[in-house]
């Protein structure tokens, strides 16, 4: 199992950090007690096997606890069944005086204002554990595409292309737009499977359905054309720090077309060992006679 520990100093992005992890992949949690992630990862290991990345945060806020974290960092490192990566993240105190003062943050060590004296004071009280770090990862000066191109480099030796995920929806024009979309297609303009008898009542999940619009040698083209697309998107996509693409193609009822091509599209970025997830938002709608 592949184990990250995020620490470090509050306000150095261990959260946008998290974020990251969690694109890539991992489950990830913030805050736990460190003595407790040991029973965690058994737990996780006896379920299956269904997760095999995890990401922590850890830090301060965890109080007297996060003195344990020293002694479980230990411990796992003398498991063979568990790769543990341990970064630690930091900035200037003067940078992140900024920080916080800018979202009006109050600073977890103290509960009261992040002056220059308490952020050094939570470094002075980190240093054993930045000393275990595999990595430190100082943020001063980095934009947040900037940080996760470094945690990609530190992870990935800057082979994150494998990890971009692709969130693919079908949706019908008569329910309305979905927001989250970052891109969307209209496919009306292929074969209406609605207006064959036989074919009116399936969904673009069945066989014959899809071999109905795939008759058109466009559904064949568009789709590839898409992959074609998104794939030359995606670079440009990671280097902005985005790993993931939210892609919507619509119909008139969000039963047919809309489905088949979405999951024609969701196939080919599989087999490219894409993470791919596949929502069909309005196909009950026609059962419930909407």
């Amino acid at each position: 199992m592949k184990v990250v520990i995020i620490t470090g100093m509050s306000g150095a992005g261990r959260s946008r950090a998290a974020d990251w992890f969690e694109d890539q992949g991992y489950y990830c949690v913030d805050n736990m007690p460190p003595a407790l992630i040991g029973s965690f990862l058994e737990m996780a290991s006896a379920d299956g096997g269904h997760v095999d990345k995890v990401a922590f945060v850890a830090d301060l806020r965890s109080g007297s606890f996060f003195d344990d974290l020293s002694h479980t960092i230990d411990s796992l490192r003398e498991r063979e069944d568990i790769e543990l990566t341990v970064i630690f993240m930091e900035a200037s105190p003067s940078e992140i005086v900024r920080r916080f003062n800018e979202v009006r943050r109050s600073h977890p060590l103290t509960g009261g204002e992040a002056s220059l004296d308490v952020i050094e004071n939570e470094g002075l009280r980190l240093k054993p554990i930045r000393k275990k770090a595999d990595f430190i990862l100082d943020t001063t000066n980095l934009k947040v595409s900037e940080m996760y191109s470094e945690l990609d480099r530190m992870i990935f030796g800057g082979r994150g292309s494998s990890n971009f995920a692709v969130n693919i929806s079908s949706f019908g024009f008569k329910y309305g737009i979905p927001s989250e979309a970052d891109v969307m297609f209209d496919v009306r303009f292929l074969p209406n499977p609605y207006y064959v008898p036989s074919l009116k009542k399936l969904t673009g999940n069945n066989r014959k359905v899809k071999e109905y619009i795939f008759r058109s040698e466009l559904a064949d083209q568009f789709v590839g054309s898409v992959h074609d697309l998104v794939t030359e998107m995606a670079g440009g996509f990671m280097n902005e720090g985005k790993y993931h693409l939210n892609i919507a193609f619509g119909c008139t009822g969000g039963h047919h077309r809309s489905v088949a091509i979405a999951n024609a599209v969701a196939e080919r970025f599989i087999r490219d060992g894409l993470r791919v997830r596949v929502k069909h938002r309005d196909l009950d709608l026609q059962n419930k006679g909407k």
